[in-house]
């Protein structure tokens, strides 16, 4: 018996939710094996062991399912990066370095960062996932990490608003140990940590008042 393939259930024996769920669990671990192209739909109602009809009830495409997987893995990171920008009593260089623990723990310590390195492999050839990315998640995330530098600026506490202007630096170590993890991990190990402290470092320093 094939062990990636689990015995159906009864439509009635969970939950919407609690399918929509065991769906997307079901696509996460598909897509990482196969990736996108190859991934099939059939192939993750076999995973979460139903019909691939009821994936159609819920998603109207591979497309869609994917797109859905990228939300509900990108959500809670965001949402702890809005509820930690959102305190207004801490310094900004602080808020900066409680961000990158939320990159860290909630990106690179966790199954998201095998989400992002399929998108990082597969999007050039799919546009479509990786705008949709970009759209949901990025375009989220860069307003925010603008407007902190920003408040530090006004205050005081920063010199340069370089970081605002190209907020995309801030996360270009999570990019590297993507890179890193996927070509050189059973070569030499990347102190990813270090990477991103040290990284944050040299940046707040150099934004610090003369």
């Amino acid at each position: 018996m094939d062990k990636s393939k689990k015995p159906r259930r009864r439509a009635g024996s969970i939950s919407p939710d609690e399918r929509v769920q065991a769906i997307l669990e079901a696509a996460c671990a598909v897509f990482l094996e196969k990736g996108f192209a190859n991934a099939r739909v059939e192939d993750v109602a076999a995973r979460a062991g139903i019909a691939k009809g009821t994936v159609y009830l819920h998603f109207a495409s591979k497309e869609a399912l994917f797109e859905a997987l990228i939300s509900s893995l990108a959500l809670p990171p965001l949402d702890g990066l809005t509820a930690l920008l959102a305190d207004e009593t801490g310094s900004s260089a602080d808020l900066l370095r409680r961000a990158i623990g939320i990159f860290k723990d909630g990106v690179l310590a966790s199954e998201r960062r095998h989400v992002l390195r399929l998108l990082l492999t597969e999007g050039p050839r799919f546009p479509a996932i990786a705008r949709f990315h970009h759209d949901h998640v990025v375009s989220r995330a860069i307003p925010m990490l603008r407007a902190v530098v920003a408040r530090g600026v006004e205050r005081g506490e920063f010199a340069t608003d370089a970081l605002a202007r190209f907020p995309h630096l801030f996360v270009s170590p999570m990019l590297l140990a993507l890179v890193w993890e996927a070509l050189f991990s059973d070569i030499e190990t990347l102190d990813v940590d270090g990477l991103m402290n040290a990284h944050l470092e040299l940046i707040l320093r150099a934004m610090e008042p003369r």
